[in-house]
């Protein structure tokens, strides 16, 4: 291993060539040994980036991506640096929601399998899929600006979910005029909809409390039900992150900047074409947030009409919605001084602890829920950030259990089809769009998510609350 261990749980790869700063990866010994090479690579080209403060990071769930690894965070100077589309991603602002319900178990698993079937014809999932709302130009130039405000304003849910919502579930920076129209023509079709790929929708048992305490303050209480909706900004954000690496290739040759991977193409943040992406992304974080708003509105609907009672009645509350794959301009503390700085999130989930003012007033004292999905028919968590985590990772953890396998060796090692068997025999119910989604996304093509977690645990960036497992999925 290249690796130096730091601490526990806390690894370094030293300085090296045009390296501006150290690679920090963080996981297990179980975890660390089993990152591939190409990442190890990936971290190390990350330290190039002008700008980048303190280290390349890398956390447990880290794994080849474009440019970064996937799991990557990078923090760079806001006044002296670059935005790398790769250090945000093509999925921009893939995220979680977790929706609380004061229902309980013996209530719920007679009517899983109706329940399922509901949302899967409700919620339209699958590659290409489109919502079963379809937005015109003007209500996504809307969306652009407002994000998950527009849904709610339509009527797609409460105005109190607005408070429990990274960034209020809005960016002010997005702008649509930077937005392309072939963003524009495949965002509209889209607007609602799962999509496809690691993407689901889940009901869940919150199996294990970890910190009683806090789980009260989140609401949360050991047998409990609640959902879990994973999806991002589909079709239209990828189409933004396509649009602007070409952009960003050419302002490379334009300013002179030289990295070791031209998938790690970027600009000065403050010259037109930087500030033109940032732009146009912050309208992908917020068509993301309107979409996500919009399924769980959906949600709320579908199991209103299966249980009987309406969602007011079963308290079908959001916890919180946490964005994977974005940019934020934020303050970290940076050798003893507070400095404002463009901290790039690729497959990496903020995890402010109490004290910072971007936390809603509900979490001021807690810090905020972060929520770390498992892969399919595993379980998932909800973990605080600490104030280590704060000062190491600039208040960053992992997005998920990180993938071990490509897609298609999943799918040449096992079938769609006894995938589902194999779960339905341990009680988890799935619905899928396709058996092929079923084969890349099996359980043995992730990490061990739980390893993951205390990885997050032993090193000291994020503490654990509680622990919840599937009942039904449904895929994307």
């Amino acid at each position: 291993m290249e690796f130096k261990k730091v601490s526990e749980g806390t690894w370094e790869i030293p300085k090296e060539g045009g390296m501006l700063v150290p690679g920090r990866v963080y996981g297990t010994e179980k975890i660390v040994e089993r990152i591939e090479s190409g990442a190890i690579n990936q971290i190390k080209n990350v330290a190039y980036l002008p700008g980048i403060q303190k280290y390349s990071i890398a956390l447990p769930d880290a794994h080849i991506g474009y440019g970064f690894p996937i799991g990557g965070v990078a923090g760079i100077d806001y006044e002296k640096g670059v935005v790398s589309p790769g250090g945000i991603g093509f999925d921009i602002n893939c995220g979680v929601r977790l929706i609380k319900t004061n229902l309980e178990l013996k209530e719920v698993k007679p009517k899983v399998r109706e329940i399922i079937e509901k949302l899967f014809v409700d919620v339209p999932s699958g590659l290409g899929s489109k919502g079963q709302f379809r937005a015109n130009k003007n209500q996504l130039n809307e969306v652009m600006q407002e994000g998950a405000k527009w849904a709610v304003k339509e009527g797609f849910g409460w105005s109190k979910d607005l408070e429990h919502m990274e960034e209020n579930g809005r960016i002010e920076l997005a702008n649509r005029e930077k937005v392309s129209e072939k963003a524009i023509q495949r965002g509209m079709p889209q607007l609602g909809s799962l999509g496809s790929g690691n993407h689901f929708l889940e009901i869940q048992l919150v199996e294990q409390l970890f910190d009683e305490r806090v789980a009260e303050k989140f609401g949360l209480s050991k047998g409990q039900i609640v959902l879990m909706v994973h999806t991002g900004s589909r079709g239209f954000g990828h189409q933004i992150a396509s649009d602007y690496l070409g952009v960003m290739k050419n302002a490379m040759n334009k300013y002179g900047i030289r990295v070791p991977d031209p998938q790690l193409c970027c600009a000065p943040i403050n010259s037109k074409e930087g500030k033109d992406y940032l732009e146009a992304m912050y309208c992908a974080v917020n068509f993301a947030f309107a979409n996500r708003q919009m399924i769980m509105h959906w949600v709320r609907d579908g199991f209103s009409k299966i249980m009987g009672r309406s969602a007011e009645e079963m308290n079908l509350e959001l916890l919180y919605d946490v964005a994977h794959n974005i940019a934020k301009i934020e303050e970290h503390n940076v050798e003893g001084k507070r400095k404002k700085l463009l901290v790039h999130r690729k497959g990496a989930t903020r995890a402010f602890p109490a004290g910072r003012k971007e936390n809603p007033k509900a979490y001021a004292e807690s810090g905020h829920p972060a929520i770390i999905p498992g892969s399919m028919g595993t379980a998932s968590w909800i973990v605080v950030g600490t104030e280590k985590g704060l000062e190491e990772t600039f208040g960053s953890i992992a997005h998920g259990a990180g993938r071990v396998m490509s897609r298609h060796e999943a799918m040449r090692r096992k079938k769609g089809k006894q995938v589902q068997e194999d779960l339905m025999k341990e009680g988890k119910l799935v619905k899928a769009a396709s058996y092929a989604t079923l084969a890349e996304e099996m359980p043995e093509a992730y990490k061990d998510v739980d390893e993951v977690v205390k990885s997050l645990e032993v090193s000291g960036i994020a503490k654990k609350i509680a622990r919840v497992v599937p009942l039904g999925v449904v895929k994307g």
